[in-house]
Order: structure tokens, then sequence, then C-alpha cells
């Protein structure tokens, strides 16, 4: 019995030891609990050179993940094995996690560059008063079009695509909201409709499109573009910008029975470890020259109009991917479905891209 009782006192010795010895190396790198900061993001959504620059600023240690859709993120911050201290979800999802008590109330004192965001990207219904989440970028979807390959084609309508002469030649997002929301807009629906037979009207014309289509991918889409392996594609708006970056040739059209316009906010989950980093760390981004810097790499629609100024007026100037509030007020923003009709899009969805004929 005293050999048992020996082998567990050192057992617990050793283990102690262990913990103390890799607490301490974490804090040596940078890893403490105090001064560690842990983002949850979309792929390549921040210029990587403002995170080592609020780094050297504050000495807080950041540590970056990222995700491709918003479900995603939500199950893993639902899950809790990692304690993210910021995430940046989409509107509809921000509404979703407000319900579930996902995230903690921003402190809008901690926050005093929020006073550079346009009042019209403020008090939105996803989230009244902005009490959880701080506008980060803004857009549509749309359709992106490369005329040399398409001579004497317009892209006015979503129904252009439909067209048999661009067999082969389309790349849709990879995503369900925005491909069933076209199928519903093109036949002069919402794209938050929730009623079975529009849902089976708009399934059944996707499916018409099948020819045409070719690829449903992520990130690949802006490389198939670019390359000119591909004449039109169906995107977010800041993906088409980057692309005409690259190609000159490109260019971007929201469909005139209207579009999604969408929002990305940065909130702090209720998995929060560091919240006054994170305050922190939020109030850094909203800063005008800051945000410029981010918008410039991201080349999504930055909320900030003060970052406006220190931009390049061309871009600022560009309706197309800062459409006027008459436009964007005819656009519809993605609304909450709840679980139920959330689910049937993504089966319709994976139903499409399995079987399209």
């Amino acid at each position: 019995m005293k050999k048992l009782i020996r082998f567990f006192l050192v057992s617990a010795l050793v283990s102690g030891i262990i913990l103390y010895a890799i607490s301490s190396l974490n804090q040596s790198e940078g890893y403490s609990s105090g001064n560690t900061l842990t983002i949850f993001n979309w792929g390549d959504y921040i210029d990587m050179d403002l995170v080592k620059q609020f780094e050297k600023e504050t000495g807080i240690k950041i540590v970056y993940e990222t995700f491709d859709s918003n479900e995603a993120m939500m199950t893993k911050i639902e899950q809790g094995g990692t304690s993210y201290d910021i995430a940046v979800p989409s509107e509809y999802m921000i509404d979703k996690m407000r319900q579930e008590d996902l995230l903690i109330p921003l402190n809008h004192n901690k926050l005093p560059n929020l006073q550079y965001i346009d009042d019209r990207f403020m008090d939105l219904p996803f989230d009244p008063d902005n009490k959880y989440s701080v506008p980060y970028f803004w857009g549509t979807v749309g359709i992106t079009y490369n005329p040399t390959l398409l001579p004497n084609k317009e892209f006015k309508s979503w129904h252009d695509l439909w067209d048999p002469d661009l067999k082969n030649e389309i790349i849709l997002i990879d995503g369900a909201r925005e491909i069933i929301g076209m199928g519903l807009n093109s036949l002069g629906y919402s794209l938050n409709d929730t009623d079975p037979k529009h849902l089976a009207e708009a399934y059944n014309k996707l499916q018409k499109l099948t020819p045409n289509i070719k690829a449903i991918v992520g990130d690949e889409n802006k490389l198939l573009m670019q390359n000119n392996e591909a004449a039109v594609a169906v995107l977010w708006s800041g993906d088409a910008a980057d692309i005409m970056w690259e190609n000159e040739d490109i260019d971007y059209v929201i469909p005139e029975e209207g579009s999604n316009l969408w929002f990305d906010n940065i909130v702090i989950p209720k998995t929060a470890k560091n919240v006054e980093a994170a305050h922190q760390f939020i109030n850094f981004l909203l800063d005008p020259k800051i945000a410029a810097q981010n918008t410039e790499y991201v080349a999504y629609s930055t909320p900030n109009k003060e970052a406006l100024k220190y931009m390049d007026p061309e871009m600022v100037q560009d309706e197309r991917f800062y459409p006027s509030p008459e436009l964007t007020d005819k656009l519809e923003v993605y609304e909450n479905l709840g679980k139920k009709n959330l689910s049937i899009y993504n089966d319709l969805f994976l139903e499409f891209k399995m079987y399209r004929k």
C-alpha cells in the first residue's frame, strides 16, 4: 500500500512539473492567456502585416485560425474546443448566435473608433444598437464576366446565365444561401423565401443551369477567372474586385432582379478568454488609416467612412463596389431562416451539387 501511495505521489509531482514547464514555455513564447488573442476569421480576410503591427505595438500574441463557412464557424464555437476571442460571422449568423447566447456584449466605451463607421451600417435588424457586433466589411453578390472571351454578350440579369452559349463556362460560389438565393431571385422571389413550392421551383431552374456550370468552388474561382479559364462567375463583390485587379478585362454587375447585400461583423464569442485584448484589437481595426490599408488588401467594401479618405479615389468612386444607397436599398440582407429552413437550403444545394444534370 505504501508503494502504491508513493507511486501516486510521484506521478502527481511529475505531472505538476510537466504542466508548469509547459505553462512557462507558452508564456516565454507569448502564449499566456493574458497576452494572447485567438482570432477566428475567413481565409485571406485581413492584411497579415496589420496583425504583425498590432503584435509589435501591444506585445499581444495573435493566434489566427480560419473557417470557410458560417456554419462551420458556429459549430466549432458551440463545441468550445478552442477559446476564440474574436470571430467574424455574417449578418444572419450573428442574429442566430445572439439568440443562442453565444456572444458577449461589446463595451462601446472601449471602442472610441466606432464613431468612424457610416451610420448606414449601424443598428441593423440582425444586431440592434450593435450590442454584439462591429461592422467589418460589406458587399454584394453578382456576376463577374470577361467580355473579351464573350464578345457581344451582356450581363444585366440572372437570366443571362441560362444562355446555351455559356456551356461549361460558369463558376459558382460554393454556398447554399448564395446559389439557392440566386435561383429564387431569378424567379422574382425573395432570397429569404421559405415557401416549399418556391424552393422547388428554384431548384428545378438551377438544374437547367447545370450544362453551363464549369465548377462549384471556393477560393479557386479567382485563379480560374484571372487566368481566363472560365468566362463567367457568380461571386462576392470583393472576390470580383480582387480578380479585376489582376485581370483588367474582367467586369462585375449586380443583376437587375436584385441580389444579396451582405455584412460581415466582428464579434466576441462566449468562449473568449481575453475580452480586454479583443476590444483593443477591434478598436485598432476601426482606426481609419488601419481600415484603409486593410480594405485595399482585402478588396471588399469598408463601412468606415473616414477610411475612404485614405484610399484610392478610383476604388471608392467605383459604383460596382460602392453602390449608391438607392441601389443598396433594393438589395436584400440574409435573414436567419431558423435551423429547419436552413437545413432545407443546405440539402437542396448539396443535392444540386451532387446530382446536377
